[in-house]
């Protein structure tokens, strides 16, 4: 597909459109080479961390809603990653009227991470104008949902939301609560040797 072109899946309210993007999810964007390069490096630290918290999370034997949310999230991260990552040295610019060419003679448009993200998912499923009441956008033109997207930036998303949703429910599940704790503590009383216990007497 060229820049731009896209064709209808289902009506007008759901897109394959396809673009491209310099910066973060949802095309939003960092300036600047500098800006790219930046992000590019922060994505790798927080992908990096992001599996060590999850290999933490696993040996602590937490729910399984958890570590499935978090793994969305990195499984997100990492696509991204690698996209903006390799994109750019394997295939040739996109324009709005040339297809992007696998392995060009001359070299990938761009450098190691400063490639660009690739999108596609476009619904618009709501058009609309905002009320003159409203300050600033009153009486202009909206459209719900704007950005356009890819799998990556879904997976992020639904990690995300079911850590907010659900996290009270995730981590309150894993509380102790006061009986076991003192069950806990008469347990290791029991446990101590004879000769601390007549020390302590």
């Amino acid at each position: 597909m060229t820049l731009g072109q896209e064709f209808m899946v289902a009506g007008n309210w759901f897109i394959i459109h396809f673009t491209e993007n310099n910066g973060m999810a949802f095309g939003l964007q960092f300036a600047g080479e500098y800006g790219k390069l930046a992000l590019s490096l922060f994505r790798i630290f927080a992908v990096g961390f992001l599996a060590w918290y999850i290999i933490h999370l696993a040996k602590k034997k937490i729910g399984f809603g958890v570590l499935f949310a978090f793994s969305l999230i990195l499984a997100g991260a990492l696509g991204n990653i690698i996209d903006s990552a390799f994109y750019g040295m394997f295939f040739s610019e996109s324009t709005y009227f040339d297809v992007a060419r696998f392995m060009p003679a001359e070299g990938g448009y761009s450098t190691l991470l400063h490639g660009k993200v690739v999108d596609m998912f476009y619904f618009p499923i709501l058009e609309g104008t905002y009320p003159q009441w409203i300050p600033f956008w009153g009486g202009q033109s909206f459209i719900f949902f704007r950005p356009v997207f890819n799998i990556a930036d879904s997976a992020i998303t639904t990690g995300v939301l079911i850590l907010v949703i659900f996290q009270r429910q995730f981590f309150n599940s894993h509380e102790i609560n006061p009986d076991e704790k003192k069950e806990e503590d008469e347990n290791e009383i029991t446990t101590l040797p004879d000769n601390t216990l007549k020390a302590d007497k």
